[in-house]
């Protein structure tokens, strides 16, 4: 699934080669996603893509009528196309844009989604979000307070976007193992000098990931095709039973809440 290191990155490329641009027309060829492409989404023609931003780990288009909101649930990805490239398997939505271009969103799963909304402030999806990671509102002190007698596990408990939003389970893995927090740590156990290293670990992994275009593991790619690469920098996560590249322990491995959890078990306390 895309996180947010990836999804900014397809917001960052689109925006560089779609806004001031104008869709045409949309194309759907199968409008069963996780949910049904609304009404709104199949009229769309002649709207100037004004901006192109990201909340959470949701794109948003914001055009004169409204805004397209694009989740790309497990395997959902965006490829920019000239107009005389045939579509191809999963390829769902087509965007037909003024310089003979396609946006083209292809889901095999079809967990992904295309919604619409008149406002982003009332967006079900959207309006009970946490703070952005690399936002200021994402410091020591927010970390702290909601922290405080929580009793879950800090690795599920990061990854509550009622907490914060799209770090992700590659990130969250990464993050721990710079702070040198164990993953299966409750969260109530963390002191104040603890959080300030995770909230700074969090913003460092996820900065260096957004510079390195994602991290390509199975299914994503950029809308070029090119894979992200920050896979070359993991230090756990998918390493289980290789030495930590700092002290030459085995990385660990197990399951939390149905994710992959790794771990330097010298590294992490």
């Amino acid at each position: 699934m895309p996180e947010l290191p990836e999804v900014e990155t397809i917001r960052r490329s689109l925006e560089h080669n779609l806004v001031g641009k104008t869709i045409i027309r949309v194309f759907i060829r199968n409008i069963r996603l996780r949910w049904i492409v609304p009404n709104e989404i199949h009229c769309l023609n002649k709207q100037l893509v004004l901006s192109i931003s990201r909340r959470a780990k949701y794109l948003l288009l914001e055009l004169p009528k409204g805004w397209i909101i694009i989740h790309f649930g497990m395997s959902g990805s965006l490829r920019l196309e000239s107009f005389e490239q045939s579509p191809i398997k999963h390829d769902h939505i087509d965007l037909i844009m003024s310089d003979n271009k396609i946006l083209r969103y292809n889901d095999p799963r079809r967990f992904g989604a295309w919604l619409w909304s008149n406002d982003l402030a009332s967006s079900n999806v959207l309006s009970n979000l946490g703070p952005e990671p690399l936002s200021d509102e994402f410091n020591a002190e927010y970390l702290f307070n909601k922290s405080f007698n929580t009793r879950t596990l800090i690795k599920q408990w990061l990854m509550d976007p009622k907490v914060v939003v799209g770090i992700g389970n590659i990130y969250v893995n990464e993050s721990l193992f710079i702070a040198g927090v164990l993953p299966n740590r409750l969260t109530m156990s963390l002191n104040k000098k603890t959080i300030i290293l995770l909230v700074d670990a969090i913003k460092t992994t996820l900065c260096s990931a957004i510079e390195q275009g994602g991290t390509t593991l199975r299914n994503f790619f950029h809308i070029d095709n090119k894979p992200g690469c920050f896979n070359q920098k993991l230090r756990v996560y998918a390493r289980a039973g290789k030495m930590c590249y700092t002290c030459k322990t085995l990385i660990c491995k197990n399951k939390q809440g149905q994710r992959s959890t790794f771990w330097c078990p010298r590294c992490q306390s």
